[in-house]
């Protein structure tokens, strides 16, 4: 494929409020130690005034001041998120109203958190025609919690997280791979609307959580495999393996099956939390400086749907 595919910048916005393990011990029957051993996470930024607009447009004003590149010169912004402020209008159009990109187009996906990936692929294809394209990842998750339910609650985060890219011959898209289990949807679902009724309990996460954690294992080793096969890869090839930041028990195992050093997989929900489809950039931004161009990177996304996406970058 070998696509011309810069990323220029990555940056992230996360909510002041931190709450930590030892927290939410004072509110569910749980503790520190139970979720750390389970998930990886020690704490998480949640909104308190904020919207999920605030959290994305900050992300995305840092990453054009970051890569010097002014709004009215983007042409594309795709955001990813499963927890808009609105039905409608779109959370991306209304960060493009904010930033003043008035030569931009913009649109909401939503592939839970795929939906990251899913956006490195739409920004592919519109790099055949605009010269900047920013991704968004951007959630509020903490309004789509049941804070009594502690299978659930101790998992998530809000968080946002923006990526530039440009059609420049300094990096390409090399490979990818999409897959959607539909029949699987009701393994994890959040935000069930009801006509002419109030909020029910299904309206907040519900989550099998042996079906997603099988799914998320042996599916995402597959479609990983897959995007090696058609970039002509070996799984050592890659520098980084940026996942979904669901859970490190996941990424372990991940790891264990292509039979990698965990240190080719970085993590940070320790840190963060599941913050669904801004997890990679999110991650990404911290990891930026880190990076040197001609590196490969490896970004793979698996959840609701059930849905998983992975594409394969040269930075």
């Amino acid at each position: 494929m070998n696509q011309s595919f810069t990323i220029l910048a990555a940056a992230s916005a996360l909510p002041a409020r931190v709450v930590t393990n030892e927290e939410l011990e004072k509110c569910l029957d749980t503790s520190d130690e139970w979720i750390y051993q389970r998930t990886g996470i020690k704490q998480r930024h949640l909104v308190t005034d904020e919207q999920n607009v605030d959290l994305a447009t900050s992300a995305v004003e840092k990453v054009l001041q970051a890569a010097g590149v002014k709004a009215k010169d983007v042409g594309g912004l795709i955001v990813s998120t499963m927890s808009p402020d609105y039905l409608t209008p779109s959370l991306a159009a209304a960060i493009q109203g904010r930033i003043g990109a008035e030569n931009c187009f913009a649109l909401d996906i939503n592939a839970a958190c795929a939906g990251f990936v899913y956006g490195l692929k739409l920004a592919q294809w519109l790099l055949n025609e605009q010269r900047y394209v920013i991704v968004v990842g951007s959630e509020v998750l903490s309004k789509l919690v049941d804070w009594q339910d502690r299978s659930t609650a101790v998992l998530f985060g809000d968080g946002a997280g923006a990526v530039l890219l440009s059609n420049d011959d300094c990096g390409y898209y090399l490979a990818d791979d999409f897959k959607s289990f539909g029949k699987q949807w009701q393994a994890l679902t959040a935000g069930h609307l009801q006509p002419l009724k109030q909020i029910t309990t299904d309206f907040y996460f519900q989550m099998d959580g042996h079906k997603v954690y099988q799914f998320a294992v042996n599916e995402t080793v597959q479609s990983i495999q897959r995007a090696l096969d058609h970039a002509h890869l070996a799984a050592n090839d890659i520098d980084y393996y940026l996942l979904h930041q669901a859970n490190w028990r996941i990424i372990k195992q991940i790891a264990k099956k292509l039979q990698l050093p965990i240190e080719r997989f970085p993590m940070n929900m320790q840190e963060v939390g599941n913050t669904s489809s801004a997890s990679e950039p999110i991650l990404l931004a911290k990891l930026q400086s880190d990076i040197q161009r001609g590196q490969t990177i490896l970004f793979s996304g698996f959840g609701g749907g059930l849905q998983i996406g992975t594409a394969i970058v040269q930075f």
